[in-house]
């Protein structure tokens, strides 16, 4: 009976990928398509927006091709091989890959908002490109070293098989979302109450200065929305090994899978940023020099003070 209960929902959590993923594939590969061609064809002037903006296009470009893979090999049990190896490595790099873009961007504009004048020496293109970069090889390496550490495989592909406590795990949910999401967090609140602020004392470009505080609630919402489920799914997981109640492990595995499948949605999500973004070239470009021209005409005994207490304050 619990055979057939644990086939009955595998099946199920399968058919509720079918379902999912069919729309996502489909409104998520036209969008992106678009995204990419906005960003690199439309839109001229790099900035750093511009480059976190396609490498998260990449990223959710990748999720959106494993996909379909993913829906096959759960179905029909594929065996781990190559092409399972490397379909997973792709699939998993993406989450925190996205993760770690949009914690990037909610840094850059916490710099370019809070601290204008150090912004010109702190931001540019190219350092976000490094940035990048370093980010896609440290996943990569990661990637391909992660399958030795785990060794609970069940032998087919994005299936494992343990009821030990993985430590490992816990660090990584750690690393990888928690500490971003409470950096996302902090950066977002404190752009969007420097925004508001700012909106009292510049009634003429109050429409403007919303416009931003719409761009960054919308981020910070995705960004919770799509990964929170999944990474506390993964404390529950780790809280049921420490305590030995295996019994409950059937359900808590089901429960990862699912949100897993909403935290896969981000890919489309994410176009809310990426039209954001687009919309943010030409106001922001006048928006940010505004207030460099306006930080610079203070006094200079006020650099010294607090960051805080300055104009964007």
């Amino acid at each position: 009976m619990d055979n057939c209960t644990e086939t009955d929902a595998q099946e199920g959590i399968v058919l509720f990928q079918v379902l999912l993923y069919m729309p996502v594939v489909a409104l998520g590969i036209p969008l992106n398509a678009i995204a990419f061609w906005v960003f690199c064809c439309k839109l001229k002037r790099w900035t750093e927006t511009k480059v976190y903006m396609i490498n998260l296009i990449v990223a959710d470009t990748f999720l959106l091709f494993t996909l379909p893979f993913l829906i096959y090999f759960t179905k029909y049990k594929h065996p781990i091989d190559q092409l399972c190896s490397a379909i997973q490595n792709i699939y998993f790099i993406n989450m925190p890959m996205s993760i770690f873009i949009i914690t990037q961007i909610a840094i850059d504009r916490y710099i370019a908002i809070k601290f204008p004048l150090k912004a010109k020496i702190l931001r540019s293109p190219l350092k976000s490109a490094s940035t990048c970069g370093f980010l896609w090889l440290a996943l990569i390496i990661y990637s391909n070293i992660y399958p030795t550490l785990e060794s609970s495989w069940e032998g087919c592909c994005f299936r494992r098989q343990s009821v030990q406590p993985r430590y490992f795990s816990l660090f990584y949910s750690i690393c990888v979302y928690f500490v971003p999401l409470g950096t996302v967090t902090f950066c977002s609140v404190e752009v969007i109450k420097c925004l508001k602020k700012k909106m009292a004392t510049s009634p003429h470009e109050t429409k403007l200065f919303q416009k931003a505080v719409h761009i960054v609630s919308v981020n910070l919402c995705v960004f919770a929305v799509c990964f929170s489920p999944f990474h506390f799914s993964l404390l529950l997981r780790f809280a049921v090994e420490v305590a030995g109640a295996h019994s409950l492990l059937p359900g808590v595995t089901a429960c990862i899978k699912i949100s897993a499948c909403i935290a896969n949605c981000n890919c489309c999500l994410d176009a809310f940023c990426y039209y954001f973004a687009a919309k943010e070239f030409p106001e922001f470009s006048s928006m940010f020099p505004k207030c460099l021209f306006m930080r610079s005409k203070m006094n200079q005994s006020e650099e010294s003070q607090t960051p805080t207490d300055q104009v964007m304050a």
